[in-house]
């Protein structure tokens, strides 16, 4: 006997993304609706393959646009995790005026 799942067990699908300059991870997942942006992180477990990620810290996204991790997901959203700035952009350019 299998059990029927009701219209809020229903999985959506999303991704998971973080980049650093050498290598690029998008991870799908399938989430229940109710799922915040940082449980989905968690569940998706690229925080093991990028231990230098400090989710607490972190600033995230959902395709392109900042966003809370509290936000709920919805279906087909790319979560991003995105790094730190190195340098400001601005004063790279007037770095490189410079020279």
């Amino acid at each position: 006997m299998t059990a029927k799942l009701s219209a809020s067990d229903t999985l959506i699908a999303i991704e998971v993304a973080y980049a650093t300059p050498a290598r690029q991870m998008i991870i799908p997942l399938q989430v229940s609706p109710q799922t915040s942006v940082r449980a989905a992180i968690q569940q998706s477990g690229i925080l093991g393959f990028f231990p230098d990620i400090v989710l607490e810290t972190a600033t995230v996204g959902i395709w392109s646009k900042v966003c809370e991790p509290n936000q709920i997901v919805q279906a087909g959203d790319r979560i991003e995790i995105y790094r730190p700035l190195v340098i400001d952009p601005m004063e790279q350019r007037r770095q490189r005026a410079k020279k």
